[in-house]
């Protein structure tokens, strides 16, 4: 059979009987499919040139490796989109995990055997599958960013399963323990830290950001503008919250406001002790100059030395947020409002991490409801007695 113009593709059958699609790529490249039948090379074919009508097969890109694609990805499409902390993580994944196992395959031949082999690997060398589980989430981004730059058919990570990830337990302080925290943090330096953790649910950013001249003590409000997050070679600096639910204003329960003026008051007495070497930041939360804390050494540190002075057990910072929104919720709050105390994106991803907490909730619904209609039952009785 006679071959076809340029980019219109041929078929013929060899001499070993097997059946040949060619076709040609902007007049220079010939691409081969191959089939065991005629009718099958037809359908591969078909699907080649409507790849190449849709402008996916490139031959400019035919020799860009993964590893090419990635490095690219990261610089030109990553580096000034995404928060400075999230471009160091996915710049690690890339070139620490990524990039050694799948960067040598050409970027167009990356299949999902080849990505489901790595994640086997990554589990096998020990990691836990959650973390396999981010290094999919990594890549799967930057092949949707190939696809849409047409330098790939389609995001080969759809095809492959990721290891299952087990639910992460939250460690949540009930009040008794919340209450043995506090103690344990009486007139620490930090007392206020912890007090307010607890009354608001904030992040550990948010709290080490918080400025005077964000809190209102005649109203009561605090409104969270800005976090304290790491900057690759800047160290922490300031920065603006993750989401615009992030930027939120929370009303401050009055034990809470108590602490805040306690502590204010002693750091005006350190600011006078410190003299000429206070530097003047407004930080709520700051060392004996006034300079932000460390989130490690003067947030995290102090809160585990203070958990073993109580004999409570060992959570994380965060577990302190965790156990804000569990009080709240335990105690009949709205989980629209906790959503929007803890500045969730939305409410399912509030129900989602507190699902623990909606057994109790449930009985206590349930309760109230049985207290409301469950009388019709005993004046059903009465009326039929009568």
């Amino acid at each position: 059979m006679g071959k076809r113009g340029n980019g219109e593709g041929s078929i013929y059958r060899r001499n070993d009987g097997r059946w040949v699609g060619e076709m040609t790529i902007e007049g220079r490249q010939r691409k081969f499919v191959y089939g065991k039948t005629r009718r099958e090379v037809q359908e591969k074919l078909h699907a080649a040139l409507q790849e190449q009508q849709q402008g996916i097969v490139l031959t400019g890109t035919a020799r860009q490796t993964v590893a090419q694609f990635l490095e690219d990805w990261l610089e030109n499409s990553q580096k000034l989109t995404v928060r400075p902390r999230t471009y160091e993580r996915y710049a690690e994944i890339v070139r620490l995990h990524i990039i050694p196992v799948l960067g040598r395959h050409k970027l167009q031949k990356l299949s999902a055997q080849h990505v489901q082999a790595f994640y086997t690997k990554k589990v096998n060398e020990g990691l836990a599958p959650s973390t396999v589980g981010i290094f999919h989430s990594v890549l799967h981004k930057a092949l949707d960013t190939a696809v849409k730059w047409s330098l790939i058919a389609r995001n080969v990570c759809d095809l492959v399963s990721p290891p299952h990830r087990e639910g992460f337990e939250i460690k949540p302080l009930d009040a008794g323990q919340a209450q043995q925290l506090l103690l344990a943090a009486r007139g620490h330096p930090q007392e206020a830290l912890f007090v307010l953790a607890l009354a608001t649910g904030m992040r550990r950013g948010e709290l080490l950001a918080l400025k005077w001249q964000d809190i209102n003590f005649t109203t009561g409000m605090l409104q969270i503008r800005r976090i304290l997050t790491r900057f690759p070679g800047k160290g922490y600096v300031e920065a603006e919250p993750k989401t615009q639910k992030s930027r939120r204003s929370i009303v401050v329960a009055p034990f809470a406001l108590e602490a805040l003026k306690r502590h204010r008051k002693r750091q005006l007495e350190a600011k006078l002790k410190a003299g000429a070497a206070w530097q003047d930041h407004d930080y709520v939360f700051c060392t004996s100059i006034g300079t932000h804390l460390n989130p490690s050494k003067d947030a995290l540190d102090v809160l585990k030395k203070l958990l073993k002075q109580a004999g409570l057990p060992d959570i994380r910072f965060h577990d302190l947020r965790h156990s804000a929104a569990t009080l709240l919720l335990s105690e009949g709050v709205h989980p629209k409002i906790v959503q929007e105390l803890l500045g969730h994106s939305n409410i399912s991803m509030t129900m989602d991490v507190y699902s623990h907490v909606l057994p109790s909730m449930q009985q206590d619904a349930i309760s109230r409801l049985n207290t409301v209609l469950g009388s019709y039952d005993e004046e059903g009785d009465q009326r039929a007695q009568a």
